[in-house]
């Protein structure tokens, strides 16, 4: 009987030690996803506000073209446009 339990005790010593490793990788996997998630999702916002900003002077340039911007509305008949973007990234 002690022959058998000692052989069973070693048997699960080597099924922890064999899956441990499996268990590591996929735990670096969920981690790697995660961040490759977080630089996708900061990339698109990005992307979406560099949109926005083009959309904004192309619409402006339309304006202008047409003598319907605010430029019409200044004392010397001209206007600047600043826009800031703020861009947040998230570091590890």
């Amino acid at each position: 009987m002690f022959s058998a339990g000692k052989s069973r005790g070693e048997g699960q010593a080597k099924a922890d030690q064999l899956l441990q490793p499996a268990s590591d990788r996929a735990s670096q996997a969920a981690q790697s996803a995660q961040e490759t998630k977080e630089q996708a999702a900061g990339f698109l916002q990005q992307t979406g506000e560099q949109v926005m900003n083009m959309a904004h002077e192309a619409a402006d340039a339309v304006k202008d073209a047409l003598g319907v911007s605010n430029a019409d509305a200044s004392s010397n008949g001209s206007t600047t446009t600043t826009r800031t973007t703020t861009t947040t990234t998230k570091q590890h």
